[in-house]
């Protein structure tokens, strides 16, 4: 089990760029698969972005693929969200998730949130038009 802090949301206009940090606490970081995970309000909750415990490879939603980079730091136990080109439909909060093993299996990939055991509080992001 692993204990996660998200951080760096905020305001920003259309066009813009926000890196989203997600600080994990537990010696068996570098263990797990790390995603993220976004919700706007009034809709479920959805897959973004998924790095592998290595950092060697990753996943994205088509939503944000070209736009986002899913990255982590094994020595600071930490993952991280670089977000350019925001548009006003990424306005949601955003969640960082931790999964046991590989966020994949085989050609299936693991973009449920059930299928992710571990979560922080969220951070919100606010893309103004």
């Amino acid at each position: 089990q692993v204990q996660l802090v998200e951080s760096g949301g905020g305001l920003v206009q259309a066009g813009g760029s926000l890196r989203l940090s997600c600080a994990a606490s537990g010696r068996t970081f570098s263990t797990y698969a790390m995603g993220w995970f976004r919700q706007a309000p009034g809709k479920e909750r959805e897959f973004v972005a998924a790095i592998a415990w290595s950092g060697g490879s990753t996943y994205y939603a088509d939503s944000v693929k070209g736009r986002f980079t899913i990255s982590r730091d094994n020595a600071k136990n930490t993952v991280y969200l670089q977000m350019n080109s925001l548009k006003p439909k990424d306005t949601a909060v955003y969640y960082c998730a931790a999964r046991l093993g590989a966020y994949y299996s085989g050609n299936y990939y693991y973009t449920l949130p059930y299928e992710w055991s571990d979560w922080g509080q969220g951070t919100q992001v606010t893309v103004s038009s």
